[in-house]
């Protein structure tokens, strides 16, 4: 079942291979085994790896369960009261990544035997990661619409706000500068890395300018929040940046942030479950922390730090 995971997770033999420590063969000859035992061709087989049949989707999807099952049982072995031990996988969209991190560092520092592991994940991705048992939690946009899905439970932490960032005209004393309003309609005229078009970040950074009666056209795309935030450091493009992600660009002296107005877009951002009534002990303790009043003063204004 592990191996089933695996080939799902990388597409690849020789690399769900080595990722389960096992020789390509090894794997091979024990999916032969599973197809043998049930009597149905599980993988679709090319000169590499070309998908699962019907029949190795549903063992697949029983595959997780299973293994989620171990996990749940695992960690409560493990566990004793108050001292949770184990995995918690979090998914994170780009934009919350630095709320992501601290929430992770702090669940650690109150949880030692809590080893979490941060994904940076597209909207889509975190939704299917839930669905299918990989991610145990998500941090993402609250607010989208998933018809036909399982349901999940939302927790709220803060709202996003925008900000385009750029190059200054002088050194910030302290660090970055907070630089004066400036309209969307006006940012549309500036060159602007965004984020590429299947982010959900970007859907709301073009319905924001539509709203302002633009159209916009930027001179540099990215998935990575990284190069998104860097851009700008060059001096050549300006981005438009969440509150939480200029925070963490504090130490750049030489950027401007600028709220963004006419409009003002606020959206909603929140960690997302499934809707289950048991949950591992990891998440457990987790879901705490993620209501607890002090974290959450600590997110908002880590993800506000220019809001004044």
């Amino acid at each position: 079942m592990r191996y089933l995971v695996a080939l799902d997770e990388h597409k690849h033999f020789a690399r769900a291979a080595q990722a389960c420590f096992v020789t390509q063969p090894a794997l091979s000859n024990a999916i032969r085994a599973l197809e043998q035992e049930f009597g149905a061709v599980i993988v679709n087989r090319g000169r590499t790896f070309v998908g699962f049949t019907s029949e190795g989707e549903r063992m697949l999807a029983s595959a997780r369960r299973m293994l989620h099952e171990q996990q749940l049982l695992q960690q409560e072995f493990n566990s004793v009261t108050a001292r949770p031990q184990g995995l918690l996988n979090i998914g994170a969209v780009p934009t919350a990544e630095a709320i992501a991190a601290r929430f992770a560092a702090m669940l650690h520092a109150r949880h030692p035997g809590i080893t979490p592991v941060v994904r940076a994940m597209s909207s889509v991705d975190i939704e299917a990661g839930l669905d299918n048992l990989t991610l145990d939690m998500g941090l993402g946009f609250t607010d989208r619409v998933r018809p036909g899905n399982t349901p999940l439970r939302t927790l709220p932490q803060y709202t996003e706000h925008y900000f385009l960032v750029r190059k200054g005209e002088a050194l910030g004393e302290h660090g970055l500068q907070i630089g004066p309003a400036i309209t969307w309609q006006d940012a549309a005229a500036l060159p602007l890395c965004l984020m590429t078009p299947e982010m959900h970040n970007r859907h709301i950074v073009d319905a924001a300018f539509a709203q302002a009666g633009v159209p916009v056209k930027p001179v540099m795309e990215t998935n990575a929040i990284l190069t998104l935030a860097l851009s700008a450091v060059g001096g050549t493009v300006c981005s438009i940046m969440p509150g939480a992600l200029v925070g963490a660009m504090r130490a750049y002296r030489e950027l401007q942030a600028c709220p963004l107005v006419s409009p003002e877009v606020r959206t909603p951002i929140g960690f997302m479950v499934l809707a289950s009534d048991r949950v591992s002990r990891t998440l457990d303790a987790a879901l705490t922390l993620a209501q607890d009043a002090a974290w959450l003063r600590h997110a908002a204004a880590h993800s506000g730090l220019l809001s004044v």
